[in-house]
């Protein structure tokens, strides 16, 4: 359940103003040119809360949502992996959506958030006894089961559940397709750390060990994660089709078709709406033959939090190398968004004083870490009167920030602050250097 990648500059890119559509829905630029998102000024907020900061756009993350729930009805699953945190798991639940959890502090943030736990489906492709035995005791409404070794584990714990429940469950298959993405966020292939094998005939002998379990394991359904990151919409078409043979004689009740979902990251990079996702997937299913009744899900996350939110920092080093590049170092760096690093993932870069400037300076982007790979942005544009104390953002940051955030060099997480109608409210506060000794014996 690895985070995935973006996507690089494509070549030739515009030195004109930040595309609109990579900021969050809110945004707009005020007189002065200061970028507001939510009614609040970005300048003026971090002249309140310093830098960094994730500032996220709270009626963009509603408006997904709503999107996710019109398309997928009550199949529509927040994947927490994404973005994460108690003031999101209250948000999702308001909204009504299903929340997908992979770990045992993931499940503790939704219930923490008032999520309902028969809305919870745990994943994992290691799950302890212990968070297995957390789940069952709560009563989430579905585990996607993703080895023999995890159905050995639920032989050990379902019996202690003493008549109640049947406990629900999903097969994870990996059913051999390889979607366009990094190497590193493929899972759809045979050759993949996560699920139950097709062609292997791993798949059909999970479900006929689930089924001899009789009344403990109540099989549901199947579940597909291909890949993320994915563009290319007949991707899960093409693992429909190759699914369909072996799973529509099962007669399951239920499919899910994971995530994956694109988004663009840079100018000229487009994103499938996820309603246009929902079409593909449904008309795909039909024409491989499931039946009309099977109810389909679909767990979007980045789709969903993405371009909700801008990261801003502050410039402190400016180092121009004539004829080589110009390096602007800012205040966080691969702590905060460890995303290019892993992937060489792209981002843009705009200033929100200046929102709606040209940006005709090439620069590069990086952090204060003690690593020469410490890059955010490595094909960035500014204003060509850029300086020193000048914020700086990055948008689509709302996606595997603050939750691959670290405290590398012992550099403090940026704190997360939702707005919406004029409003600021911090609902992750900074972290502090109390913070980082509060561990320490």
């Amino acid at each position: 359940m690895i985070a995935d990648p973006g996507s690089t500059r494509p070549p030739g890119a515009g030195e004109g103003p930040i595309p609109s559509h990579l900021l969050p829905r809110t945004s707009a630029v005020g007189p002065d040119g200061h970028l507001g998102v939510g009614g609040v000024d970005l300048v003026e907020l971090c002249a309140e809360v310093g830098t960094p900061v994730f500032v996220y756009d709270e009626a963009h993350l509603r408006e997904r949502c709503r999107e996710a729930a019109v398309a997928w009805g009550d199949g529509a699953t927040y994947a927490s992996k994404a973005f994460w945190c108690k003031a999101m798991a209250c948000l999702v639940a308001e909204e009504g959506l299903g929340v997908d959890v992979s770990t045992g502090g993931e499940l503790h943030v939704a219930l923490a958030g008032g999520v309902p736990p028969e809305r919870i489906v745990l994943h994992g492709s290691n799950k302890s006894e212990a968070e297995l035995a957390a789940a069952l005791s709560v009563g989430v409404g579905r585990i996607v089961v993703d080895s023999f070794d995890e159905l050995d584990r639920l032989d050990r714990l379902v019996p202690s559940l003493a008549g109640r429940r049947r406990v629900p469950v999903w097969l994870r298959i990996t059913p051999g397709v390889e979607a366009h993405t990094h190497e590193y966020v493929r899972t759809g292939q045979e050759d993949s750390k996560f699920g139950f094998g097709l062609a292997s005939g791993a798949a059909a002998a999970a479900v006929a060990r689930v089924r001899a379990r009789g009344s403990a394991l109540e099989l549901r359904g199947l579940h597909l994660h291909i890949g993320s990151q994915i563009f290319a919409l007949d991707s899960f078409a093409r693992a429909l089709e190759v699914v369909a043979g072996f799973a529509v004689p099962l007669g399951l009740p239920e499919l899910c078709v994971g995530g994956g979902l694109g988004v663009g990251y840079v100018e000229g990079e487009p994103t499938p709406s996820i309603s246009e996702w929902a079409s593909t997937v449904r008309a795909a299913a039909r024409s491989a033959g499931w039946p009309a009744d099977v109810h389909l899900g679909a767990e979007p996350g980045r789709a969903i939090s993405a371009t909700a939110a801008v990261t801003v920092y502050t410039a402190g080093t400016i180092k121009r190398l004539s004829g080589i590049r110009t390096y602007v170092s800012v205040d966080g760096g691969m702590s905060d968004n460890p995303r290019p690093v892993l992937y060489g993932s792209g981002y843009e870069t705009f200033l929100p004083r200046a929102t709606a400037a040209a940006r005709p300076q090439a620069v590069t982007l990086v952090g204060k870490h003690c690593e020469s790979g410490d890059v955010i942005v490595r094909d960035g544009r500014l204003p060509a009167d850029l300086e020193v104390g000048d914020l700086v953002a990055t948008p689509v940051t709302g996606a595997y920030g603050h939750s691959m955030a670290s405290s590398y060099n012992k550099v403090p997480r940026p704190p997360v602050v939702f707005v919406a109608g004029g409003v600021a409210r911090t609902v992750v506060r900074r972290e502090t250097y109390d913070d980082l000794l509060a561990l320490d014996l």
